[in-house]
């Protein structure tokens, strides 16, 4: 059984690598070769914390396994990430252990490496400025994976603590990007896309702040209750999730679906897209938008992907069971 560990993780792991394992898998979920099994996520009624698993099968490149973990909201005063997981991944052959791999970085990863394949397929090829709603520690993965997807020329930031968008501002400066701290309203009024990812319980954006051919990315709903949208921008978007049964229940469209502005039905897996069996985007002025519940077999995916290059490279640690 191979060990990787958070440091190794971040060794081995880059974006380009775990955009194209989130994409293939996507692609696979699409055309019913992989699939997730039940989600179970429960308040522990401890440390305010969120605790679950999230697992699955991917029978295409026959990746099997699943990730414990959660978020502890109060980690951040003791200088350790929000979101705590491992991924434990198993031969599909022998249900053997095969691997144990460290899931803080690869979460923030995977998760920014699925707006980017939002962005990449559904997103104006023209679009030129960049919003950001949120500034906490997923949204630099985020900035960093969008900002490759296209010729952004700005970026546009609002988040519910404002000191916290000095962090955002440093990332931008990095990659060259002119930013500003601006209102919600400014926000959509300025942005051709949009992601959103914080930990929210109610509409940080409005309709009628979305202009046409907006693309949003819906990245922070991930759980029964959480809301980042009025879920009208939901009844007048196209709409793209990576898994709808998520998608309805715990992610941004379950309001959406509840107050009867949107069906099942109108919810198109981005799987299809990638596969080129739906166009995606029609038309410039259409808003098209990504609800990115975060599934478990993006977990293992680019847990998989670590852990065969930490094997090949020898810094994975080996241990018999």
């Amino acid at each position: 059984m191979l060990i990787v560990t958070e440091e190794t993780c971040r060794k081995v792991m880059t974006r380009p690598l775990a955009y194209e394992a989130v994409e293939a898998v996507f692609g696979a979920m699409a055309r019913g070769d992989a699939w997730n099994f039940p989600v179970v996520r429960e308040a522990i009624g401890h440390a305010d914390a969120l605790y679950g698993f999230k697992s699955g099968f991917d029978r295409a490149s026959l990746v099997l396994g699943v990730k414990a973990g959660g978020y502890w909201p109060h980690n951040a005063g003791k200088g350790l990430t929000n979101h705590q997981s491992t991924v434990f991944l198993f031969d599909p052959d022998t249900g053997q252990l095969s691997a144990l791999v460290g899931g803080n970085h690869l979460t923030a990863l995977r998760t920014a490496a699925a707006s980017a394949i939002s962005i990449n397929h559904l997103a104006r090829k023209d679009a030129k400025v960049l919003g950001m709603v949120g500034a906490g520690h997923q949204s630099q993965f985020q900035l960093r994976a969008a900002a490759e997807q296209r010729g952004f020329e700005r970026v546009v930031a609002w988040n519910y603590h404002p000191d916290m968008l000095p962090n955002l501002a440093r990332v931008a400066e990095e990659l060259d990007l002119p930013f500003e701290a601006v209102s919600r309203e400014e926000l959509g009024a300025q942005a051709d896309v949009i992601i959103t990812i914080t930990s929210a319980h109610e509409p940080l954006l409005m309709k009628d702040w979305i202009r046409p051919g907006t693309h949003i990315a819906c990245m922070g709903t991930d759980t029964k209750g959480k809301q980042e949208l009025d879920p009208e921008i939901l009844a007048a978007a196209t709409v793209f999730t990576d898994e709808v049964a998520q998608s309805i229940t715990i992610g941004e469209a379950q309001h959406a679906v509840a107050n009867g502005l949107i069906a099942k039905d109108h919810i198109t897996p981005i799987g299809a897209v990638i596969n080129g069996v739906h166009p995606g985007r029609t038309s410039p002025a259409e808003i098209t938008l990504f609800d990115g519940t975060g599934v478990g077999l993006q977990d293992l995916a680019v847990a998989s992907a670590a852990a065969r290059d930490a094997g090949e490279k020898g810094i994975a640690e080996e241990i018999m069971l």
